[in-house]
């Protein structure tokens, strides 16, 4: 059994979009960030980092009980686990450097985008800039695999958008900005309905609500 300690943000998102789809059972431990739980000394047993995702796996090697953590640690251990999208030995290579691409730039990139464009002072473009350019890099690498093929180009650029905003800016942008944007443009309307047919956002959301 997988003891999965989750708060519905992106990090956790992968290892819910994970264990859904590898058929794991699992049992999802909320972790309310904003109140900072993962700062109690309980948590920071599992991770001394103080910072979601982390599972704690009950028959790990050895038959032994196990903790990782770090999103990109636990989908390697995972996939390493059950022998599911881990790619082949000749697949390997790319997927490594697709995954720690994200790891060390653009997971980071992520969460400081929605730090610069809500709270910071004006005087960060270049800093959104090269967020941004993260973003595009990947996504041109899904779309030249087939992934999102069928996205037009307004919203392929929607995605970056999306992407940028998935801890909450999207919606509070266009709703309460003070730059008097009060609706959200039809191509990000679309991009973002495409994404959650594929279960991009839908699976960790749903299971985030049920706690």
């Amino acid at each position: 059994m997988i003891r999965f300690y989750f708060h519905p943000t992106p990090n956790p998102a992968k290892i819910a979009l994970f264990l859904e789809e590898a058929s794991l059972p699992y049992e999802m431990i909320p972790v309310d960030t904003s109140k900072g739980e993962q700062h109690l000394p309980a948590f920071r047993k599992i991770n001394p980092n103080g910072k979601v995702p982390a599972i704690i796996d009950t028959d790990g090697p050895g038959g032994n009980e196990a903790r990782v953590f770090d999103s990109s640690a636990i989908l390697l251990y995972l996939a390493d686990k059950t022998g599911k999208f881990g790619g082949s030995p000749e697949d390997r290579p790319e997927l490594l450097s697709w995954l720690f691409f994200i790891a060390s730039g653009l997971g980071p990139f992520s969460g400081q985008a929605v730090h610069f464009q809500l709270f910071a002072p004006a005087g960060y473009q270049k800093h959104l800039e090269n967020i941004a350019t993260a973003y595009v890099r990947i996504l041109k690498r899904a779309r030249q695999a087939g992934a999102i093929s069928d996205f037009s180009d307004a919203e392929f650029e929607a995605i970056v958008l999306i992407l940028m905003g998935a801890r909450g800016y999207l919606s509070q942008h266009y709703s309460y900005s003070k730059k008097g944007v009060t609706a959200v443009p039809d191509h990000v309307i679309s991009a973002y309905r495409k994404l959650i047919t594929r279960g991009l956002f839908n699976a960790s959301r749903e299971n985030g609500d049920e706690r």
